[in-house]
């Protein structure tokens, strides 16, 4: 699964959480396990071998949860729902990356695989499928929570984004400014 629906998959689950910056950081536990991936700048060989190995597993999930708790104002919460989000991309990887990308969950302990037969490619229409509605729960947030998966990179934008939407589907007009017109 790409990375985009992974981190909108971990804003939706982060949605009881009132503040932001707790918000962001179960965003960003469900991200945490591709920072292997980052193997990548150390070649193509070094990327084959590590990615899915060094953060895919239970020593990346204690770390994740141990920095969102430190963290986060709700701490106890901002720490189950980081382990959550954090296994949730396990299992959308172990769904959905492809064959021959198992997970290594007890590494360093254990070279175990972990992987199945049904493993979709990470170009599948599963996965674009899994993303379109990923992509439009987000935008719903805007109708019930007045918040869409935008305030990740601005609470201004995110502002705009939820009110057009808010206007188009619940036809909410702003207040008309001093001058009575309507912007």
């Amino acid at each position: 699964m790409n990375p985009l629906v992974h981190a909108e998959c971990s804003w939706l689950a982060a949605q009881s959480l009132r503040e932001r910056r707790d918000r962001i950081l179960v965003t960003c536990a469900g991200l945490a396990p591709d920072l292997d991936g980052l193997t990548l700048l150390g070649g193509e060989e070094l990327y084959v071998r590590y990615h899915h190995v060094l953060f895919h597993g239970f020593v990346g999930a204690l770390v994740t949860a141990g920095v969102c708790m430190a963290l986060g104002r709700q701490r106890l919460r901002v720490g189950l729902l980081a382990l959550g989000t954090f296994h949730l991309h396990l299992l959308c990887d172990l769904a959905g990356s492809g064959p021959g990308w198992p997970i290594h969950y007890y590494w360093p302990i254990s070279f175990r695989e972990w992987f199945w037969q049904g493993q979709w490619n990470l170009s599948s229409w599963q996965n674009a499928v899994i993303g379109l509605f990923t992509t439009l729960a987000c935008f719903a947030c805007a109708l019930r929570w007045r918040r869409t998966f935008v305030e990740l990179l601005s609470p201004r934008w995110d502002a705009e984004v939820t009110k057009t939407l808010r206007r188009r589907f619940l036809g909410e007009r702003e207040a008309p400014t001093p001058d009575g017109v309507e912007r």
